[in-house]
């Protein structure tokens, strides 16, 4: 039996050894192991210190993209590439804990295709992040059509079968967070209190979470599309009735048509929404486009020489 660990990095070349002992620690002996890391177009000594890793330990092993693609493509070459029977998926940063893999473990040889973790809140988090993680969630509950546990990230373990799934999907831009709890198989959910960063700052900017958050939506849910024909039903109704009262004061008495301010405010209010709806469908209309293309979801520039290739690259 086989335990395929996936890390994906991106600037963490202080973290590298601590995360990579840590995860042989708790991971033990019992099973044969590899340890995946994929650097996600790092820009410090991140591949420098893969390649030592490696030189040093022939269970580690590296892929180095050929830019930065992202968190989710960096997790999708990680699967591509692993063999094993199972596939665990932690971050470099040591938030998610490695003393959890024992316990992942322990529910796949229960029966479990999924081993998912939630996060429980931690109140020494930046206030700003922990209210843009709720925001995060209930946005895509609101809006999406699969349930979205708050606190999810993507610490997991998935069987062989899932990840079979994953490589075989056509996405482009794969939002796995949301595809694996799409997939359905039996899963189980463990709890977890995050840990301090070993080391470094986060590299998971604003930017990148409202990229993400847009992601999510319009992968999984057209509710958008719903609402912003329900927005244009509605300011359209609307608007037909202040013509009909503008005629009839014109018509049927001598007080004027109100004039610049009251036309000022309708004409920014509709225009107002027409963006609003013009931007969402432009959001779907460009994953569209992003698909149409059909471009590969990662480049890989380097592996180790001992990494087994994907049976179909990307």
């Amino acid at each position: 039996m086989k335990i395929s660990i996936v890390i994906p990095a991106y600037n963490e070349e202080e973290n590298l050894p601590e995360v990579a002992a840590r995860v042989k620690e708790h991971l033990g002996t019992r099973y044969e192991r590899e340890l995946i890391f994929v650097d996600d177009g790092s820009r410090d000594d991140t591949q420098r210190v893969l390649r030592e890793l490696r030189a040093q330990d022939p269970e580690i092993h590296y892929v180095l993209l050929s830019r930065n693609f992202g968190h989710q493509s960096a997790l999708r070459a990680g699967i591509d590439y692993a063999t094993g029977d199972c596939i665990i998926s932690l971050d470099a940063d040591l938030q998610h804990p490695p003393y959890l893999i024992p316990v992942l473990l322990g529910h796949w040889l229960a029966g479990f295709d999924i081993v998912y973790t939630q996060r429980r809140e931690d109140k020494k988090l930046p206030w700003f992040k922990r209210r843009a993680s709720a925001a995060f969630y209930g946005l895509m509950n609101k809006l999406s059509s699969v349930d979205f546990e708050p606190g999810t990230a993507d610490y997991r373990l998935i069987d062989r079968r899932v990840a079979d799934v994953v490589r075989s999907s056509p996405d482009v831009e794969l939002f796995l967070r949301g595809f694996i709890h799409w997939v359905g198989f039996r899963q189980k959910r463990v709890e977890y209190t995050p840990e301090p960063r070993f080391r470094g700052t986060t590299k998971y900017t604003l930017r990148k979470m409202v990229k993400l958050a847009l992601s999510g939506i319009t992968s999984f849910s057209v509710r958008p599309l719903h609402f912003a024909t329900l927005a244009g039903a509605a300011v359209s109704s609307l608007a037909f009735l202040y013509g009909f009262y503008a005629l009839y004061i014109l018509i049927f008495t001598n007080r004027a048509v109100p004039g610049w301010a009251s036309v000022l405010i309708s004409v920014l209010f509709i225009g107002g929404i027409q963006l609003l709806v013009l931007g969402i469908m432009g959001e779907y209309l460009g994953r569209l486009f992003v698909q149409s293309k059909q471009r590969p979801p990662y480049l890989v520039r380097e592996t180790d020489a001992d990494l087994v290739p994907p049976r179909s690259m990307p």
